[in-house]
């Protein structure tokens, strides 16, 4: 009885997901390109405002990193029509919040009003892609703001500089090699024009999204959006001819020392596909299995049971381009960094020649069904997964859809994908050391 009963659970929350959770949304184009993207919600008098450029650290010449990044700051410094200093003022006067930030692949700016301001965003987020100030001053203040981001988040913070050592030894050609937050000397370095040119290039309408999301009137924001956007002239389309990766067919090993750590870690990285592939969506599902929390396989074994590791996890850093998968470990007592990789890959083995439980894959099925629900909880999520899904993507619906995607995947896709990526000759083992273990 308590089967049927937990069958019928599990229907009715599949059911419940398929309807009551669907975002509905239009999407147009502006004439210079910038696409549009709108979701009605007015259960509450909040709007989302945001831009999502394509324009990420992959699309920085190898000789000044850091400029995506840096621009994420710089854009905030003024514009012909805002004084500098004024743009963050001007949002929490006007009851609103915001936010910026970079990845690889893209840059993202929002901000959170009463509905009642809609139109102030739209006036905001105009301004910043039509009439930015880029001047000395500006880049000089904002160069010492992100000195001090680097300082705070990588230089001085306990294993900060782990992912840079794993993408220099994982990426030989593409430009994932190099950290978001890049070198400080290249941007010390840098030119305004050089600054000026990026901006150019870069921000333009025709390389971005706009999402305009919540308690909106549809035929009213429309009118906004093309008074304050269409003026804006469309730029020279951006092509891209990234490096492509060999496969790595023999492990990669390196070391790395850190001088704000005590305790070794050993890193296992393997370059997988990107996130659009389905590949990558089964990795995302071995990462949960492997470390999602106390019960998972990693964590029970490593850290519960053994008591060999302080802690141990596997994720996958999904990218547009290529995606890297990492499983570390931080060994606990007399444990060697040997002795806590033979333990880590002996998991990633019995994925690779078993299939796993029945009621392990349910478990799997049920986090992603909640991360789903999650995502789509609020018009600021929303907003952040109709930009995405458009832009790196290429398939809005995904925010409705992508719940199925991992619904297909089977036990034994689970399985072949592990065989697929996870074996030793295609990763890098990476030794992550205290500074004072250098010979």
């Amino acid at each position: 009885m308590k089967k049927c009963l937990f069958s019928l659970a599990s229907l009715l929350l599949v059911g419940h997901l398929a309807t009551a959770q669907k975002v509905e949304f239009e999407e147009y184009d502006l004439d210079n390109g910038l696409h549009v993207i709108l979701h009605q919600d007015n259960t509450a008098p909040v709007v989302t405002t945001s831009v999502m450029y394509h324009v990420g650290a992959k699309d920085e010449n190898p000789d000044r990193t850091g400029f995506a990044h840096f621009f994420e700051h710089l854009l905030f410094e003024g514009t012909e029509n805002i004084e500098r200093g004024e743009f963050m003022k001007i949002i929490p006067a006007n009851g609103g919040k915001f936010n910026a930030n970079t990845t690889d692949d893209r840059t993202y700016y929002y901000e959170v009003f009463p509905s009642n301001k809609v139109e102030l965003g739209l006036w905001l987020e105009s301004e910043r892609l039509m009439h930015p100030v880029i001047n000395q001053i500006g880049v000089d203040t904002q160069n010492e703001v992100v000195k001090e981001e680097k300082r705070m988040r990588v230089d001085n913070q306990p294993y900060g500089k782990f992912l840079e050592q794993v993408k220099v030894n994982l990426f030989k050609n593409h430009p994932y090699r190099w950290t978001t937050i890049g070198k400080m000397e290249h941007l010390d370095a840098a030119t305004l024009e050089e600054f000026q040119a990026f901006n150019k290039k870069f921000y333009i309408p025709n390389n971005a999204v706009l999402i305009v999301a919540g308690d909106i009137n549809k035929t009213e924001v429309k009118k906004m959006i093309k008074d304050y956007f269409g003026p804006i002239p469309k730029g020279t389309p951006i092509v891209r001819n990234l490096a492509k990766e060999a496969p790595i067919t023999k492990e990669i090993k390196a070391k790395a020392y850190d001088s704000n750590i005590q305790i070794p870690a050993i890193i296992e990285a393997y370059r997988t596909p990107s996130y659009k592939d389905k590949d990558s969506y089964v990795l995302n599902m071995i990462s949960q299995y492997l470390s999602g929390g106390k019960s998972s396989k990693l964590y029970k074994k490593l850290v519960d049971e053994k008591k060999m590791a302080l802690q141990v996890g596997a994720m996958n850093i999904s990218q547009e381009d290529y995606s890297a998968y990492i499983v570390f470990g931080l060994p606990l007592g007399e444990t060697t960094l040997e002795a806590l990789t033979k333990e880590i890959d002996e998991e990633i083995v019995k994925i690779q020649n078993n299939l796993i439980s029945e009621r392990d894959y349910q478990k799997l099925l049920n986090q992603f069904e909640n991360q789903f629900v999650n995502s789509n909880s609020s018009v600021e999520g929303i907003a952040n997964s109709l930009a995405t899904y458009y832009l790196l993507y290429d398939d809005v619906n995904l925010i409705n859809n992508e719940i199925n995607i991992y619904r297909s995947i089977t036990r034994e896709d689970i399985q072949a994908v592990a065989k697929k990526y996870l074996n030793p000759n295609q990763r890098l083992l990476l030794e992550y050391l205290p500074e004072d273990k250098k010979q």
